[in-house]
C-alpha cells in the first residue's frame, strides 16, 4: 500500500525522467531539422519550456524532501536517444518525429492530468499549481502539431518529389 503523497512522489520522478526525455529527443528533432524552420522554431520554443517544467518537477521533487530517479531518467534519456537514431535513418524522418511528437506530447498531458488529481488528493497545492502550469504548456505542443501535421505532410511530400530537394529533414 501506498499513499496518496508517496504515489504523487513516484509519479513526479516519472514527470522528471519524462521531461529529461522530451528535452533530448526535442534537441535531436531540432538538430536535425534543416527544410522545415517553423517545425524548427515551435520544438526550440518547446525546449525552453520543458527546461522550466524541468526546473518546476525539480522543485516539486525538493520540497517533498526526494529526489529525481536517476535509473528513470536514465532510461528516459536512452529511449530518446534511440527514438532520435531510429528516426534519423527513415527517409520520412520529419513526419515519423512530428507524429512522434504528438503522441508524446499527449503523453504528458495525461501524466500532469494524474499529478494534478494525486496533488489534490495529497493536498499538495504547490504541485498541482505547478503541473497546472506544465498542462497547458503540452495541451499548446500537441494542438500546434495537431495543426500543421498536414502543412509539414505537404512541404514533405512537395520536397519529396523534387529530386534536386531533400525531403528528410
Amino acid at each position: 500500500m501506498a499513499t496518496p503523497q508517496e504515489n504523487l512522489l513516484d509519479w513526479l520522478r516519472d514527470a522528471h525522467a519524462m521531461e529529461q526525455q522530451a528535452e533530448k529527443m526535442l534537441r535531436a528533432q531540432s538538430e536535425r531539422l534543416e527544410h522545415y524552420p517553423k517545425l524548427k522554431t515551435r520544438i526550440d520554443f518547446h525546449i525552453q519550456e520543458t527546461l522550466g517544467q524541468q526546473k518546476l518537477i525539480e522543485e516539486c521533487l525538493s520540497r517533498l524532501g526526494g529526489s529525481s530517479s536517476t535509473i528513470k531518467d536514465i532510461t528516459g534519456k536512452l529511449m530518446a536517444f534511440g527514438q532520435a537514431v531510429g528516426g534519423s535513418l527513415m527517409s520520412d524522418e520529419v513526419i515519423k518525429g512530428a507524429m512522434a511528437g504528438y503522441v508524446f506530447e499527449n503523453v504528458e498531458i495525461a501524466s500532469y492530468t494524474v499529478l494534478i488529481a494525486a496533488a489534490k488528493a495529497a493536498g499538495d497545492t504547490l504541485t498541482q499549481a505547478a503541473c497546472e502550469e506544465i498542462l497547458p504548456q503540452e495541451q499548446a505542443m500537441a494542438e500546434w502539431l495537431l495543426e500543421h501535421l498536414p502543412e509539414l505532410t505537404q512541404a514533405f511530400l512537395a520536397r519529396s518529389e523534387d529530386p534536386n530537394l531533400e525531403a528528410k529533414k
